[in-house]
């Protein structure tokens, strides 16, 4: 298949979920946390946009950003602090 086609699939899917919701609790509940770890790496992002200037630096990657998305602003506080004193 083309990549247009598996495109338009995918994001009539999406749309129909968006329009019609998502009636089964597991759907949610993946939906909710692929929704935590795309916060996540947006922390980790502006943590490093910012944080370079004070030498500070995160990586992103799928560990990183599930801590700091689930646990929010005091998982990024723990991230950085394991960054500067342990590693």
């Amino acid at each position: 298949m083309e990549p247009v086609v598996v495109i338009s699939i995918l994001g009539g899917l999406i749309l129909l979920l968006l329009f019609i919701g998502a009636p089964l609790k597991p759907i949610r509940f993946i939906g909710q946390g692929v929704i935590k770890l795309l916060i996540g790496a947006l922390f980790l992002f502006f943590l490093n946009a910012f944080g370079n200037q004070f030498g500070i630096h995160v990586p992103i990657n799928l560990i990183t950003s599930s801590v700091s998305g689930f646990l929010g602003i005091p998982g990024l506080f723990a991230l950085v602090a394991i960054q500067t004193w342990v590693i």
